[in-house]
């Protein structure tokens, strides 16, 4: 069978957002986060450092009722779980949360880039590891590189410092890319792992020389 050139392409190019956040700069860890994600084979084609203000924060934070109600909820069942009596009602939460989130996010600058390669997004979130680091596994970015912990965020009314976001769909993705990156700041280049990657035309060079 030939190769489905079109379905590689699509899948070869899934591109995602990826956000090193103002305490992961602060923490002098940017190069060893890079280097993992091209340790992967996955490709940078937007870099940049900037510090967003209000105005960009509230971009990437959505203050949409679908978003705050679905965000103060799951925090609200949250606290049930635990035996807590939740503070406010579930909306009231979903406010609290994206307040902390802004104010996170604009604490210093930040690290944006755009990483192209094969499943990237499902890649990189589970590079990064679950949203709670203390619950992240092990060799992931949320284990190694913090003590964070949504007990801990939330008795000292911070979002939760988890190193990295991530976005989780590829419609996130390319709806918070437009938010950070133009498009003439995001680029289309060769690598040379691309070929192995994503070529039966390596095989042929590799095979052993007949006399």
């Amino acid at each position: 069978m030939e190769p489905n050139q079109k379905k590689l392409e699509e899948i070869s190019k899934e591109k995602t957002l990826i956000l090193i956040k103002p305490e992961g700069v602060m923490r002098q860890i940017v190069g060893e986060l890079i280097s993992r994600f091209e340790k992967k084979g996955l490709k940078i084609v937007g870099l940049k450092m900037i510090w967003a203000d209000e105005e960009m924060a509230s971009k990437h934070y959505t203050d949409s009722e679908e978003w705050l109600l679905d965000t103060g909820t799951k925090t609200y069942e949250g606290y049930k779980e635990k035996g807590i009596t939740p503070p406010l009602e579930p909306r009231d939460l979903g406010l609290n949360t994206r307040r902390k989130l802004v104010e996170h996010i604009t604490a210093g600058p930040v690290i944006a880039m755009v990483l192209q390669g094969a499943h990237v997004i499902e890649t990189v979130r589970k590079m990064r590891g679950t949203t709670n680091p203390v619950k992240a596994d092990v060799g992931t970015v949320g284990f190694d590189f913090t003590l964070e912990s949504y007990e801990l965020s939330d008795a000292g009314d911070w979002a939760i410092k988890n190193i990295l976001h991530a976005s989780d769909s590829v419609e996130n993705a390319n709806s918070e890319i437009s938010i950070w990156f133009s498009d003439s700041e995001i680029f289309d280049y060769n690598t040379a792992i691309e070929h192995l990657l994503y070529s039966k035309d390596w095989q042929q060079h590799s095979k052993r020389s007949k006399q």
